[in-house]
């Protein structure tokens, strides 16, 4: 099934945890599943982020015309970025190995590469060329080892994706507060209703 790349699936903040979140509910062995399965989706997510990463990416364009040839790559550097740098969220810390394996997993996207990089002001390069995406991934990925982008990783409480909280006071709670905060939200108000029913029905049958 072709996947919709709507704005909230861009909810990470940089390009590397978006991609990430494309395995959806993380953890949840019963109800996850990869919107990658199907590797010609990294073509259309490549294409739908040159325009919702188009901040990040300096206005340069994502290219991914062969997907199926870099799917293992693109692979490699989402698991590795998300077992890094979900570790860190969680504690602060970042194993060794982990780091290891999260810097080979860079170094094969930009491995063999023409594209320039790392320009001040311009960390993707020349907006007049596409960049590979794979690539572009590495790049957005090492971006995160920054101090200041460790201490605003974030794990949402509602759908466990990973994101980065840009907000003044570093205190977003959700990935995106139109979505799993309103899902939250909804869910309360329902098990309160249930809860003060449950009491008054309770209250009426001890009165009677």
């Amino acid at each position: 099934m072709t996947v919709s790349w709507i704005k909230h699936r861009f909810a990470g903040g940089v390009l590397a945890l978006d991609t990430a979140n494309t395995v959806v509910l993380r953890g949840h062995t019963d109800r996850t599943f990869d919107r990658f399965d199907d590797p010609d989706e990294i073509a259309r997510f490549a294409e739908a982020a040159s325009g919702f990463r188009a901040g990040e990416l300096g206005g340069r364009r994502l290219s991914a015309p062969r997907p199926r040839e870099i799917a293992t790559t693109v692979l490699s550097i989402r698991e590795a970025t998300d077992r890094l740098f979900r570790d860190a969220a969680l504690s602060g810390a970042m194993a060794a190995d982990d780091l290891a394996a999260f810097l080979v997993a860079c170094a094969a996207g930009l491995h063999g590469k023409t594209e320039t990089t790392g320009q001040p002001g311009r960390p993707f390069g020349d907006p007049a060329t596409p960049i590979a995406f794979e690539a572009a991934l590495a790049v957005s990925a090492l971006s995160l080892l920054s101090g200041e982008s460790r201490t605003r990783l974030r794990i949402c409480p509602n759908c466990n994706w990973l994101f980065l909280d840009k907000s003044r006071n570093a205190s977003r709670l959700w990935c995106d507060m139109a979505v799993c905060g309103n899902r939250r939200k909804a869910s309360r108000h329902y098990h309160r209703k249930v809860a003060s029913r449950s009491a008054g029905t309770s209250g009426e049958v001890g009165n009677a």
